[in-house]
């Protein structure tokens, strides 16, 4: 019996994701690739990498789904959905045996959203970000900039502070000043680099109340794992991270490729 494939893209803001699993939902082949232009080609390529790390090729996939904010530039793609429904999707897959109710929280590279869900993994609602970069994977990439380090090694560098500093700005362009500040008065990049992680997790508790378990995904996450840990201790809830946080979008945009193609009367 022919084994079937499916296919998920992500476009987001910072990156593109593209997976390759299975008829058994088992990821093969991935990859993520930083959005420039051409959207269209930029999608392509990565589905075509994460062909390539799959061992199989492209007139196997039975169904590609896309989705985040440049989904309609993937033409290629079999169908659309939104990315509030591929991160509940594939960030819920990834703890399937929780039988309660859950929370999502994508930090993405340009706005943060909190998901709920009921008990069967049906959204409740959610909730945005205003349209400001603050607490997102740019305001990081900010804060980097101007201690002249990597964004690469803000979890080590945070995770060596000897004391939680406050950064009273939420805005990416004020808190930029208000780091200046601190750098003209000697605080260190370990100190600096962990209050902007709290202000991360504090722009993310403004947003909603949570409660149970939360499960993070997004590039920010997966490159900044104590951002959960200070999470789950401000909050005193239940915080996971999955295995691959940053293609939790672009896997459950598979796992709904699935779904479509079997509604369509795949076998």
């Amino acid at each position: 019996m022919t084994e079937n494939y499916f296919a998920g893209v992500d476009v987001g803001a910072s990156a593109t994701k593209a997976v390759v699993m299975d008829s058994e939902c088992n990821l093969l082949g991935h990859c993520i690739k930083r959005t420039t232009t051409n959207l269209g080609k930029l999608a392509e390529n990565a589905l075509n990498e994460a062909l390539e790390m799959a061992g199989i090729s492209r007139d196997s996939i039975k169904y590609i789904i896309a989705t985040g904010y440049g989904r309609e530039n993937v033409e290629f793609a079999n169908e659309m959905k939104t990315e509030i429904s591929c991160h509940s999707k594939g960030g819920r897959y990834a703890f399937k045996d929780k039988n309660e109710q859950l929370a999502i929280i994508d930090i993405g590279g340009q706005d943060n959203k909190v998901i709920k869900l009921d008990k069967d993994g049906k959204i409740i609602n959610f909730k945005m970000n205003r349209k400001c970069a603050a607490g997102t994977g740019a305001f990081l990439e900010e804060i980097a900039l101007k201690l002249d380090t990597s964004p690469n090694v803000l979890d080590e560098l945070a995770r060596g502070a000897t004391k939680d500093i406050v950064l009273g700005s939420f805005c990416t362009v004020f808190t930029s000043t208000e780091i200046l500040e601190k750098i003209k008065d000697g605080e260190s990049k370990e100190n600096m680099v962990k209050g902007a992680f709290i202000s991360v997790v504090k722009r993310i508790v403004e947003m909603e109340i949570l409660e149970g378990s939360v499960i993070l995904t997004g590039g920010v996450i997966a490159h900044n794992p104590l951002i959960g840990e200070i999470l789950e201790k401000q909050l005193n809830v239940n915080v996971h991270i999955p295995e691959n946080a940053q293609l939790a979008g672009a896997f459950g945009a598979a796992l709904y490729a699935k779904e479509r193609f079997l509604e369509h009367g795949g076998e």
